[in-house]
């Protein structure tokens, strides 16, 4: 007589379980800095429309405003608690992501080309880790 088993065995699902769990603790980290990275780029973003109203400021007038002479539109969300011009870098105060990714992103004009009405380069840096920043925003 031939005996044949229908399932799998304890030892066969223990050894799956511990495969899920393996794989778990890896990808829940991973996930958890993907989901910081894209909440610090709506703080890019932030800083970008000012980015934008700038050069147009620098296109017409040949030099950059001053931090009397140009106040930045108000673009707090959850995640961007504001954005300021000093008179040579935007900054957007990030806020409610996490402890390990507070802190500020800047834009920096590079200033060389203004009187000629361009800014032709926009450096990205800032006091969150560059492991939450993006690739474009790595100093």
């Amino acid at each position: 007589m031939k005996k044949t088993s229908k399932g799998f065995t304890l030892i066969e699902l223990m050894i799956v379980i511990a495969i899920i769990a393996i794989l778990a603790a890896i990808a829940l980290p991973a996930y958890s800095n993907y989901i910081k990275k894209t909440k610090v780029t709506e703080a890019i973003l932030a800083a970008s429309a000012s980015r934008t109203a700038i050069s147009e400021f620098v296109s017409s007038k040949n030099h950059l405003p001053s931090a009397a002479s140009y106040t930045p539109d108000s673009v707090a969300s959850q995640y961007v608690s504001g954005v300021t011009w000093d008179g040579t870098t935007v900054t957007a105060t990030v806020t409610n992501i996490g402890d390990d990714a507070t802190g500020n992103i800047t834009l920096t004009p590079d200033a060389t080309n203004v009187g000629s009405g361009v800014v032709s380069k926009w450096t990205c840096d800032g006091s969150v880790p560059p492991k939450y920043r993006p690739g474009t925003c790595q100093g």
